[in-house]
């Protein structure tokens, strides 16, 4: 067990996760204390490190790629401040986490956790229902509907279409941009493979993030709903494939054994019905069961 103690937050590991606490201090980034707690597997981690400085070093995690929607989410834009897996450390603990990376990077080598993508989210994200608002709007999200509602700075003719409404499923990708100096930047939702794209300003599925406001919890957001979106780096399902009908035929070279069972079924009732005789059902049963 191995834990450092800091205002920025408390860091445990245990041999299989890292527990991540944020610090209550009013230094502490307000995205990172609304997010809580995490446990971060030990299979998502790519790597940490510890760098030192002359008042204070800082700890890093360094995750897998795809292993964590909020991550995935915000694209390598989250800054320093809002970052979880940061963790400024005070000059005379620096041993302390100098012990700590010791412990995770030995474990790493002990599993043998490779440091390759991820086909699969090994982070939960941030909890649901959750709510931030920012720049021209709210935006909400229950685990399932995504709802964003305009305030009074929201454009006209895009607040007088009124408030959205609409199902995770029907998102195609979920775009976050920091708002940068005096530089706007937004959260948009992308409908449909081929949506168009207009400017956050005038977007009903985006909120405007104005350049004098760096407003965090919209990440939040991007993250719940990403983490709930299929995996860009999963592998697509299979087709399903439909067993011919012919006896001789198969069904792109491999068999479903539930589909050879419930055509055992049909045969038999086809007997009991007068439909087949016994030779019939006999020459039939036996091609089926050489299909197995």
């Amino acid at each position: 067990m191995a834990e450092i103690i800091q205002r920025d937050g408390t860091w445990a590991f245990d041999g299989e996760s890292v527990r991540i606490v944020p610090g209550h201090d009013k230094g502490v980034n307000l995205a990172r204390q609304s997010l809580g707690e995490l446990a971060v597997p030990l299979e998502a981690l790519a790597g940490i490190s510890y760098e030192p400085g002359r008042k204070s070093g800082r700890l890093r995690l360094r995750l897998r790629d795809g292993s964590d929607p909020l991550l995935q989410a915000t694209g390598g834009k989250l800054p320093d401040a809002a970052n979880p897996y940061q963790l400024t450390v005070q000059q005379d603990r620096s041993g302390v986490a100098e012990y700590f990376v010791d412990e995770v990077r030995n474990a790493l080598l002990l599993e043998q956790v490779p440091g390759g993508p991820c086909d699969r989210y090994l982070l939960p994200g941030p909890s649901v229902p959750l709510s931030a608002s920012a720049g021209d709007g709210t935006a909400s999200f229950d685990g399932e509907r995504i709802h964003l509602e305009w305030n009074w700075k929201t454009e006209e003719s895009k607040r007088s279409s009124g408030a959205r409404s609409f199902p995770v499923a029907d998102v195609h990708a979920v775009e976050w941009l920091p708002a940068a100096g005096l530089e706007d930047g937004y959260l948009r939702f992308v409908m449909g493979r081929h949506a168009a794209k207009i400017p956050p300003k005038y977007d009903p599925y985006a909120i405007e993030l104005y350049g004098f406001r760096k407003d965090m919890l919209m990440t939040l957001v991007a993250a719940a709903v990403t983490a709930r979106m299929p995996h860009p780096a999963a592998p697509p399902e299979p087709a399903a494939t439909a067993l011919p009908s012919g006896e001789g035929e198969r069904a792109g070279g491999t068999e479903d054994h539930d589909a050879l069972l419930r055509r055992l079924r049909e045969l038999g009732e086809l007997r009991q019905s007068g439909v087949l005789t016994e030779e019939e059902f006999t020459a039939a049963k036996q091609a089926v069961l050489r299909r197995f």
